[in-house]
């Protein structure tokens, strides 16, 4: 569909026009651009998916959720630009065994993401990461509060 035709050219529905429009196109752009859509609504849906609590302590935050089934090695916990938070991951399927058959899949497949962006107090250098009976929970220790300046006197010489 050409929103065009109707008047409407904004960036805004050329975005939607791409992300729904699914056929093949012509030329490399428009691959690159389909599969750069295709890939930020795959990444939003991963961190839809992926729900958090996060809570402040005096001297901490920490980010709770719920991994149930997944092994450490399925985890990965990364700082990036100095004050993101990156918490990604992917759950397998089961192999498949001979004679076995699925009447209902309900859980969850596939990689998952969050992002946090941390407070200016954050210490990125002290983050720890434990899961524990399918919960993880990451802990960023706090930055101590800076020294208050102490006045300054200045000496008053004679002229």
């Amino acid at each position: 569909m050409d929103f065009r035709l109707m008047g409407l050219e904004s960036p805004l529905f050329h975005t939607l026009n791409q992300m729904m429009d699914v056929s093949d196109h012509d030329t490399a752009s428009d691959k690159t651009n389909n599969a750069l859509t295709q890939t930020y609504v795959r990444d939003a849906k991963a961190m839809a998916a992926t729900p958090a609590d996060v809570k402040e302590y005096p001297n901490s935050y920490v980010f709770v959720i719920d991994m149930p089934g997944l092994k450490s090695g399925d985890i990965k916990v990364q700082v990036e630009d100095d004050n993101v938070l990156v918490i990604t991951g992917e759950r397998k399927r089961e192999e498949e065994k001979e004679g076995v058959k699925y009447l209902r899949m309900e859980r969850r497949v596939g990689k998952f993401m969050r992002k946090f962006v941390l407070p200016e107090n954050a210490n990125t250098d002290a983050v720890s990461a434990v899961c524990q009976d399918g919960v993880l929970s990451v802990t960023v220790q706090k930055l101590p509060p800076p020294e208050p300046k102490k006045p300054r006197t200045i000496e008053v010489k004679i002229a």
